[in-house]
């Protein structure tokens, strides 16, 4: 498999993004989170990608597997050669990473992913847009009195 697989493959997942980050890293994320990362100029690691806490120790017992630099403490895998896995186990465990990221977003933001239409999302996801407010539509800041703070024991004595 080749980055332009990988590339096809993660974001064939509902509602998965790409960008490149750190100076060469494409990554590729679900609702700004990170599900794999593959860099784009030589590097001791091909592809990174989260995997359940099963699949992390038997993946790593296999070679040109490792543990994934700086993420391993999230059970995040590397693979230093792009073909230690078969192409369709790797699509597998891309798909098991994406999974894995997305049931970890808050349950309300997972039902809004779930009933919006991943294309009209994927639209808007990457464009920024700035809303005009004028001065008079701003809602006016509520003013807060501050609660009086609790004289200590020490303070009480001094008086």
């Amino acid at each position: 498999m080749d980055i332009e697989s990988i590339r096809r493959c993660c974001l064939a997942l509902p509602h998965a993004t790409e960008n490149v980050q750190w100076g060469y890293d494409l990554c590729f994320k679900i609702d700004g989170k990170l599900f794999a990362v593959t860099p784009l100029e030589p590097a001791p690691v091909r592809l990174s990608f989260k995997a359940s806490a099963e699949n992390f120790m038997e993946l790593c017992e296999r070679p040109g597997i490792i543990p994934a630099p700086y993420m391993a403490r999230a059970q995040w895998v590397a693979l230093q050669q792009l073909n230690a896995l078969p192409d369709s186990e790797l699509r597998e465990l891309l798909a098991e990473s994406y999974r894995l990221v997305f049931e970890r977003l808050p349950k309300k933001r997972q039902a809004e992913l779930q009933s919006t239409p991943a294309k009209s999302l994927a639209k808007t996801k990457g464009k920024k847009t700035a809303k005009k407010v004028s001065a008079k539509s701003k809602p006016a800041k509520a003013i807060r009195k501050k609660p009086a703070k609790k004289k200590s024991a020490k303070a009480r004595r001094a008086k």
